[in-house]
Order: C-alpha cells, then sequence, then structure tokens
C-alpha cells in the first residue's frame, strides 16, 4: 500500500482532499452540546385536585397513577410528590436508549385506563403528560415599564401571545407558568349567603345553569317547507362575557317578583385564575414563564430558537411591555467548547514546536502536522455518520488524539529522514525502504489503540454513553491518522524532503546542534543505565512487583466520583420558612436574600419564584435562578463554589428562613443539585411518621459523620393542619348529606372552578371561592351553612367541631413505596464515592422495614463505578490477544503489558496530587495510557524482536532498539504531554473537566516515557529467558557502532 501512494503523490492527495471536504461539509451540521444526551428519557405527569390534603391527595390519585405506571415497559424508576396545594407531579424515568415517544404513548395508554377511578375534579382539571427533563433551561420574564399592568395581567398577556408559541418550539419539552392568567373570581360572603337563605352550592348550579353555551339551531332549515324562501341561524346568548352581566345570575326569583342576583352574595370581578405563585426579577415583580428541555432536545439549539423566537414576538408588543431571559443555562455550553476548541489548537501548536525542536526542519515538521487537520476533519464526518454532537467529551476525544495522530507520522518521518542520513539515499528510495520496515509497526500499533478503546464503546446505560463517545471520536481519529501514515505521509516525504548526504544528520552547531549533543549524551548514559539494569533484572522485577502493590493500594484508596463539578455560571438557592408560614412572610424572607445578592459581587440578575421549589410547592418555599457574571469578570474568589459557600454562610442567620444555595449537577437532569441523591423507603409499612422519624435519624447521624456535611431532608416538613371533625350521626340527623358538606367546604376553602366565559377571544374560567377574610380563622368553618333535605340551612357548628393538629405538606412516592428524599455532599477532602459507601453504612443501621435506592447522579456514579475494574481488564485483555496474534507469540505481549501499570501509576500519583477522584475522566485517562504504554514499548520491542531473529544476542539486540528508538519515543511522549498540557491546567468554563482527564493522562504519560524506557527492555529481557526460552546470556557493556537495521 505505501509504496502504491509513494509511486502516486497525487492520488494520496486526493484521497486526504476527499476526506477533508467531506469534513468540512459535516462541521456546520454537527450540533453542538456540553454533554451528549446522557441523563435517562423522563415523562412528566401532572395534575391538581384543589382544596385537597396531601394524604388525601396521594391515596386517591397518585397512588392510582402509581400503581399503573408500575410495570410499564422499559421503565427504569418513577418518583411522584403530592403537595398542600393540590398538585401532583410523577417523574417517570426510562431506560437510556429509550425512545421518548413511545414512553409517552406507554404512559397515556396507562392513565387512560386509571382515569375513571379518579376524582371528578382531577378529570375536570385534566391530567397533562410531557416529554420533559427537570433542569430548567431558561426562565422568561415580563415586565411592565410603566406600572400600568400587575402580575395577572402580564401573566395574561404571557398566556394568551407567548406561552403557545414556545411550547411548539422544538426542543422544549415544558413551558410553565409562574404566574397566572385571568380568569372571572366569584368572591362568595358567607354572611350574606345565610342573609338570603342561601348557599354556596346555590351560587355554582345558577352559574352553570345561566352561562352556558346554547346550540339554538335555525330558522328555515332542512327539512323545510317548500314555500320556505330563507334560511337564519338563531343566536341565544348562553355564555355570559363580563363581570356585570355574571353579577346580574339570578339566584333566586321569589314570590313577591323581587330577585336575588350574584351581585347581592358576592363581589364579582376579573382576577387571577390562582395565586400560589409570584415571580420576581432582581427584586421587582413580574410574570415569569420557564423552559424546560425535552428529553431528546438540544439545549443550545433550542435555547437560541427561543431567543429569536421572543425577538420576533417583542416586535408585536405594547409599548409599555418588556421582556427579559435573565436566566439561561447555555453560555456554559458556548464557553466550554470555546475553551476546548483553544486548548486542541493551543495542543497543535504545542505539538508542532516540539517536532520542530526533535526534526529541526520544517518539511520534516510540517508533514506530521497536516496529518493533523485531515485526520480531525475525517473524526467530524464520522461523528456526523453516527448521529453524534460536537461536545466536551468529542472534543475531549480530539484533545488526546493529537499527541496520537502526529506518532505514525513522526515514526514514518523519523526512519525516513534516519535512513536518508545514514545510507545517503535519495527520498523517493529512502521512503520506500523506511515503510518497508515500519509498515507492521504502524499497523500494530494502530491495532492495539484501536482495541484499547473499541470496548469503551459496547458498555451499557449512562456511563456507556459518556465512554462511546471518546471510543468513536478516538477510533476514528487513530483510523484516519493510520491510513495517512501508509498513504498521504510517505506520499510527501517522497517529494517535499531534500536528499541528504550520508552521515549528514542532525546539525552540529547553533542552537539545534547544542540540543542534538545534550540529546545523544542522555541517549548514551540511558543506553549504559539500561545495560547495567539488565544485568541486575532480578532485583528491579522485585522492584516492579512492590511498585505493583503499591499502585494496587493507591488505586483501591482513589476515592471514587462520576463527574467533577463545573463552574456552570448559574447557581440556584432554596429559601423555606417554617411550616405554618404564610405567604407575606416568605416573601419577607426572599426580600432580604434579594438585598444580600444584590450587593453580592459575582452576581447577575437574580430571579425569584415564590411558591416554587425543587423541594415542593407551598406558601413557605421559593427557589431562587442566581445567573453569575461571565467567567472573565470574577475573580478566584467569585467562582461558583465560592459564591455558593458564602451564601450558605452569610444567609444562615436569617430567623424566619432556611436559605440553601446548589450548584447544578454536571449533567442536565440527573438531579437538581452536585450532591448525592437518596430515597428512604418505607418497604415494611410502617407508616409515615416511622419513615420521618427513621429520616430524621438517619439525617442527624450523617451530618454527625466525618465524610458528609449539608445532609438534609429534601422536601416540605410538617405543618399545622386543622381536622374538622364532623359527627356523621349528627349530620344524618339533620338530613345533611357527606357530599354537600365536602362540596361547601372546597367552594368556599379550596375554589369550584365552574365553567368557562369568554374573554377578548380565549375561553377562560370562572371560578367561586369565598372572600379571603372569611378564610383566615379555622373557626370561621363552622359558620358555614349546608342546605338539608327540607330546604333549611344547617350550620357546620352543628355537627362539626376544629381541631389542631400537625400532619404533612408533601408525600413523596419513589417505585411505589412512600420515600423520603434526601441530599447531601462530601466533606472538603472526600468525594461523592466515599459519600454514598457512607450513606449506605449508615442506612444500614436504621430498624428493619425501610430500604433505600440511589437516583439521578448517584445511581449513574454507582453503575460507572461497578464498570471501571471491569472496562480496564477488558482493554488490557483485548490488547494482549491483538498482540499475540500480530506476533505469533504469546511472551511478546507479556513483555508489552507489563509496562502499563507504569504509566498507571504515574496517573494515580499525578490524581492523589492533585486531589481528583477515580471518576469516569480518570478511566477514560486510564484506557489512553494502557494504549500508549503499549505503543512505546511495541515500538522498543519490535526492533529488539528482529535484531534477536537476525542473530545477535538477546541483551545486544535489545540495547540496539533502545537506542535506535530513544529519539522517537522522547518525541512522541513529548509531543503528547505538550498535546495535554494545555487540558490539565485548563481554569474557567469547564475547567474541571478538562484538569480530571488532563491530570491522569499527562501524569501517566511523563511515568512511560520516563520509566518505560528503563524498564521495557528489562521485561523484554526477562520474558524471552523466563517464557521464551532465550537462554543467550551474552551482554554487551557497549553497543555495536552499527547493526544492520532490521525489516519489519
Amino acid at each position: 500500500m505505501p509504496s502504491f501512494f509513494i509511486d502516486r503523490p497525487i492520488f494520496a492527495w486526493v484521497v486526504a482532499l476527499f476526506i477533508c471536504l467531506i469534513g468540512a461539509i459535516s462541521v456546520p451540521l454537527l450540533a453542538i452540546a456540553q454533554y451528549p444526551i446522557i441523563a435517562p428519557p423522563s415523562i412528566s405527569v401532572s395534575t391538581s385536585y384543589p382544596g385537597a390534603s396531601p394524604e388525601n391527595l396521594y391515596n386517591s390519585v397518585t397512588r392510582l397513577i402509581e400503581e399503573e405506571l408500575n410495570g410499564a415497559s422499559g421503565i427504569l424508576n418513577f418518583e411522584s410528590a403530592s403537595d398542600s396545594l393540590g398538585q401532583v407531579e410523577i417523574i417517570a424515568n426510562f431506560v437510556p436508549g429509550t425512545d421518548p415517544s413511545l414512553a409517552s404513548v406507554e404512559v397515556q395508554n396507562r392513565i387512560k385506563r386509571v382515569e375513571a377511578r379518579l376524582p371528578r375534579s382531577v378529570i375536570q382539571q385534566g391530567i397533562l403528560i410531557e416529554e420533559a427533563s427537570s433542569a430548567v433551561l431558561q426562565i422568561i420574564t415580563l415586565t411592565s415599564t410603566d406600572g400600568s399592568l400587575d402580575e395577572v395581567g402580564l401573566g395574561d398577556f404571557m398566556v394568551r401571545n407567548i406561552l403557545g408559541e414556545i411550547r411548539r418550539i422544538p426542543g422544549v419539552g415544558r413551558a410553565t407558568l409562574y404566574s397566572t392568567e385571568r380568569s372571572l373570581r366569584v368572591w362568595v360572603d358567607p354572611s350574606k349567603l345565610v342573609g338570603f337563605g342561601l348557599t354556596a352550592d346555590d351560587v355554582t348550579r345558577a352559574i352553570n345553569a345561566q352561562n352556558a353555551q346554547v346550540a339554538s339551531g335555525s330558522v328555515g332549515a332542512e327539512p323545510s317547507t317548500p314555500q320556505q324562501p330563507v334560511s337564519a341561524l338563531v343566536l341565544v346568548k348562553g355564555q355570559l362575557g363580563t363581570p356585570e352581566e355574571f353579577g346580574a345570575i339570578v339566584l333566586r326569583a321569589n314570590p313577591d317578583g323581587s330577585t336575588v342576583r350574584l351581585r347581592d352574595v358576592a363581589r364579582v370581578e376579573i382576577g387571577g385564575m390562582g395565586y400560589q405563585f409570584t415571580t420576581r426579577l432582581n427584586g421587582k415583580p413580574t410574570a415569569g414563564l420557564s423552559v424546560l428541555l425535552s428529553p431528546t432536545g438540544n439545549a443550545l439549539a433550542t435555547a437560541s430558537a427561543v431567543e429569536a423566537k421572543m425577538k420576533e414576538l417583542s416586535r408585536f408588543f405594547p409599548a409599555n411591555i418588556s421582556y427579559q431571559i435573565p436566566y439561561n443555562i447555555t453560555p456554559v455550553v458556548k464557553a466550554s467548547i470555546q475553551k476546548v476548541v483553544i486548548t486542541l489548537i493551543e495542543a497543535v501548536v504545542l505539538v508542532f514546536i516540539v517536532m520542530f525542536l526533535f526534526l529541526q526542519n520544517i518539511r520534516y515538521t510540517i508533514i506530521p502536522t497536516i496529518v493533523v487537520p485531515v485526520a480531525l476533519l475525517g473524526t467530524c464526518a464520522t461523528l456526523l455518520a453516527v448521529g453524534y454532537s460536537i461536545n466536551m467529551l468529542t472534543l475531549f476525544g480530539m484533545v488526546l488524539a493529537i499527541g496520537i495522530l502526529v506518532d505514525d507520522a513522526i515514526v514514518v518521518v523519523e526512519n525516513v529522514e534516519r535512513i536518508m542520513a545514514e545510507e545517503g539515499l535519495s527520498p523517493k528510495e529512502a521512503t520506500r525502504k523506511a515503510m518497508t520496515q515500519i509498515t507492521s509497526a504502524i499497523v500494530g500499533i494502530t491495532l492495539v489503540l484501536v482495541a484499547v478503546f473499541l470496548p469503551m464503546a459496547f458498555f451499557p446505560g449512562s456511563v456507556g454513553i459518556i465512554y462511546r463517545q471518546f471510543s468513536v471520536t478516538m477510533v476514528a481519529a487513530i483510523g484516519f491518522s493510520a491510513l495517512m501514515a501508509l498513504s498521504l505521509t510517505p506520499a510527501l516525504c517522497a517529494t517535499l524532503l531534500k536528499p541528504v548526504e550520508a552521515g549528514h544528520g542532525h546539525a552540529k552547531r547553533g542552537l539545534f546542534g547544542l540540543f542534538n549533543r545534550t540529546l545523544d549524551g542522555v541517549r548514551d548514559r540511558y543506553t549504559g543505565v539500561v545495560g547495567w539494569s539488565l544485568k541486575r533484572t532480578g532485583r528491579l522485577m522485585a522492584i516492579y512487583a512492590a511498585l505493583l502493590i503499591a499502585l494496587g493500594w493507591a488505586f483501591v484508596r482513589l476515592p471514587g466520583g462520576f463527574l467533577p463539578v463545573d463552574d456552570q455560571g448559574f447557581i440556584t438557592t432554596d429559601v423555606q420558612t417554617p411550616a405554618d408560614a404564610s405567604y407575606n412572610r416568605t416573601e419577607a424572607a426572599v426580600e432580604k436574600v434579594e438585598k444580600y445578592l444584590a450587593e453580592k459581587p459575582g452576581v447577575g440578575d437574580v430571579t425569584f419564584i415564590t411558591g416554587y421549589s425543587f423541594l415542593g410547592q407551598g406558601l413557605n418555599t421559593a427557589q431562587a435562578f442566581i445567573t453569575l457574571k461571565d467567567w472573565s469578570e470574577r475573580g478566584p474568589n467569585e467562582s461558583a463554589a465560592a459564591i455558593v459557600a458564602d451564601i450558605n454562610r452569610d444567609l444562615a442567620s436569617i430567623r424566619d428562613a432556611e436559605v440553601s444555595a446548589l450548584q447544578p449537577p454536571p449533567i442536565d437532569n440527573l438531579g437538581n443539585s452536585a450532591g448525592f441523591s437518596f430515597r428512604l423507603q418505607d418497604r415494611g409499612q410502617k407508616g409515615q411518621t416511622a419513615l420521618n422519624r427513621a429520616a430524621e435519624q438517619l439525617v442527624t447521624a450523617a451530618n454527625a459523620s466525618p465524610i458528609l456535611q449539608n445532609v438534609y431532608v429534601e422536601g416540605l416538613p410538617a405543618a399545622p393542619q386543622v381536622n374538622l371533625m364532623i359527627d356523621r350521626e349528627k349530620a344524618s340527623a339533620f338530613g345533611v348529606t357527606f357530599e354537600d358538606i365536602n362540596n361547601t367546604i372546597s367552594t368556599n376553602l379550596g375554589s369550584a372552578y365552574v365553567n368557562d366565559f369568554p374573554n377578548q377571544g380565549r375561553m377562560q374560567r370562572v371560578i367561586v371561592q369565598s372572600e379571603a377574610a372569611n378564610r383566615m380563622n379555622p373557626d370561621g368553618i363552622l359558620a358555614y351553612n349546608v342546605r338539608n333535605s327540607l330546604g333549611q340551612l344547617v350550620p357546620f357548628s352543628s355537627f362539626a367541631t376544629v381541631e389542631w393538629a400537625k400532619g404533612p405538606t408533601q408525600i413523596v412516592g419513589f417505585n411505589y413505596y412512600p420515600s423520603v428524599r434526601i441530599s447531601g455532599e462530601a466533606k472538603p477532602g472526600y468525594t461523592s464515592g466515599d459519600a454514598l459507601a457512607e450513606m449506605e453504612r449508615l442506612a444500614g443501621q436504621l430498624p428493619r422495614g425501610f430500604g433505600y435506592e440511589w437516583t439521578g447522579q448517584s445511581l449513574q456514579e454507582k453503575l460507572s463505578g461497578s464498570q471501571a475494574p471491569f472496562l480496564l481488564a477488558l482493554s488490557a485483555l483485548v490488547v494482549f490477544l491483538c498482540l499475540a496474534a500480530l506476533y505469533e507469540s504469546w511472551t511478546i505481549p507479556i513483555a508489552v503489558l507489563l509496562t502499563v501499570p507504569l504509566g498507571m501509576a504515574g496517573a494515580v500519583v499525578a490524581a492523589n496530587l492533585r486531589g481528583l477522584s477515580n471518576d469516569v475522566y480518570f478511566t477514560v485517562g486510564l484506557i489512553t495510557i494502557i494504549g500508549l504504554a503499549a505503543k512505546d514499548a511495541i515500538l522498543i520491542i519490535e526492533f529488539a524482536k528482529d535484531l534477536r531473529a537476525r542473530g545477535t544476542p538477546l541483551v545486544e539486540a535489545t540495547l540496539e532498539a533502545c537506542k535506535l528508538r530513544f529519539r522517537p519515543i522522547l518525541m512522541t511522549g513529548f509531543a503528547f504531554v505538550c498535546g495535554v498540557l494545555p487540558m490539565a491546567i485548563a481554569t474557567g468554563a469547564g475547567g474541571k473537566s478538562q484538569q480530571a482527564l488532563g491530570t491522569g493522562v499527562m501524569g501517566g504519560m511523563i511515568a512511560v516515557v520516563v520509566l518505560a524506557l528503563l524498564m521495557v527492555p528489562v521485561f523484554f529481557v526477562v520474558v524471552q529467558r523466563a517464557l521464551g526460552r532465550d537462554r543467550e546470556k551474552k551482554a554487551a557493556t557497549t553497543p555495536p557502532a552499527s547493526v544492520q537495521q532490521p525489516a519489519e
């Protein structure tokens, strides 16, 4: 193959240009993301049951839906939350690879089966099923610039003009309004109702009867008489449209001709549909809309589409309405990708400098450099073909590949240059001879590297997706690199290089001369050390065995992890007031937090949603979405982690609220914070009280642990509740039915959604509820009246009493068991792996009947931790088998693989020195080191084997191989180290991820270059003597001046 291209250089160029062309076309077509879609696809099921307690909601709605979801095809787990606002949300996660559309249909079909068993009010409210991740992509806010519109007016404008448009954008999973649209509110006065002898039920029935759509038909419709000349529609105004018209609804017509109208017993107005949420932007009221990504959506493309749509819609806004997108998680995507691309360019430049320093000829240096863009563009074409995106993982793969890409070309160029210098052959003939010698080495190295990375592609689950990104990228880049080394590189060597006279090698004078003399001196000393080592192989193998034991101990002690937590440019802060707090108390606490954040350096926009938090929904909750200033505008003490620590420390003094700031997890939709996600389950049906006690015991023990910190129950605490104790016998004696009692309570205290009315081209709800003053005191409930079977009004006080109690404000279920969500993190000096192990130990001390499960990022970390050792062992085994087949020998692969622990030792030492964990990036780094260590060993052993086959004594052959391969091994090693150096020292967006990968690989490669050069000859000699039955004892203290170069 190389001879074909040496004779046809234009053909080689055409192949390379064709690869470049396809790659260049592919680049703009590739999607851009921070990470690929790693989280399992999730389906959200939500509904509401206004006025229901969490326990009633859980038993009558949530449990029924959970029963149906249990056992759905491909379901991984599901979690529910039923809260005091009557809201139910169930998130069903499916196994990675499941089509979200099919999963959504499966969920819809199962819920359809259970709908008939759900309360009528729930069916009336509707059950919403959406494909959505749990991560908030953006928050859009509307503000009235002149103050003429209140939050209800802004919310209504948002529903009419923005919400539907945003929901239609591809990639948007869910758009949720955290304000309210308009509705017609009927505020009844219970005392006036009693005065007129009416009940709340009479009000809802009258509205139902008199606000109705009438299909009235037409005059003259067929079949008609023969003489009928015209036909016309008959219109009857059934639906009412204004508060005045609703106020005129007749509740009762008296015999004397007088009437009782709705306005006589109630205040009728256009108000808000719901009042549980309010949104504030930088301390000012606003209307808010959150956008969540669909499971298969691309964050950057979707966010850009939302921004473009808002820009388009804003052209039609009234002059007094403006919009902002204060919270957006995608700047970190752009910044991270930009940083890695810069790292990529820096790596290419550094590799070029190293090559120029060693090769000392611009032509020699340009030839390997040309391979880099060709191989990278070919890799981009491969990514497009397999449906991958440009993301942090694929770009990291390309950065790692740069050092490997130039290796093959360097080996070719260095060999051609050496033959021209030694034998004075023409470039074409020297290239032809060089390729006959090293083609098998290039093929061997390529097979080994591909064999190292290929097993990663077949791992299952979310962690498998991460490994697959690296695997495909590396295998594609290595494949194109080998293709270029066997086609374009020899063609370029034959055409671009100038002849060199025999004996005229590297420069003798100047800077290069100094470098060459130094390098030659180091090589001679190195050869002497190797000669000394080969006389003491026993002692060195004993040291190697000790190193293996130390490596095993250090590797096991290296703390585990999943992915490093980067500064993503935004954080969230949860504010929780006491369980019995009203909205006013929560808002007062929010204002204190807003004031602190407004003065905090590094903080940009602060969007607060009151009534909502990741912990649950309620009057005592609020969630801040905080956008930090650009990374370039923040100092070292203004990182996301530092700001989170400051907020948690400084705001701990707020007396009426608990404030908790959190960093987002590395990957969207794997939880809401960077800590662990633990679910304590009531497996033994112990009851909610016992479950809460066990959770309290576990949290107390966890916070006392030296390994854990900030461990808390991720939910809302129990709160005061008013139990209305109804004496059913008395109620029956008065002729009052339980249904009438329920309707009266839910209408007055909760709210009754009666029907709809047309309002400015949109059908909006008619809602009946008691005036605020009549809902403030529990004793006021006893003043409500209900009509009995004789038509008389009976006050609640006749058959009911009020009792105070304490009960749950939220009930959580996980995989059909009542559960408690517990979150926390590891203390400094410990990693997430340590935290998971400690939580499992503490959970084992709980009473019988309580189980636990991991979810989100923690579940993926458990899976990845168990996979890593197997993945490393599999890669090593595949390399061994490939080498055995390639060299038709069982001993040579053993000598090659003995070098792998040396590189791993360097990686483990580097990770320990920088306090890094054994995470997914570290595993990828170790696999890379397996390939690189094997590659360097092959370069020496290949030459030594062939010299030995020619009859050269074993030790002499080994020494000569070391001398010949010293320069190229050193050059490729330095080139690789310089290629990953920018990653190891990266800062800013995505900096920790780059450091995690770069540090391990760099430490491992330095160890490979330093230790492998010394130990590979020892391994080769020991293995050949012990296993290869090569008993040649002759040693050469001084290597021969010239040994005929072997043909490989």
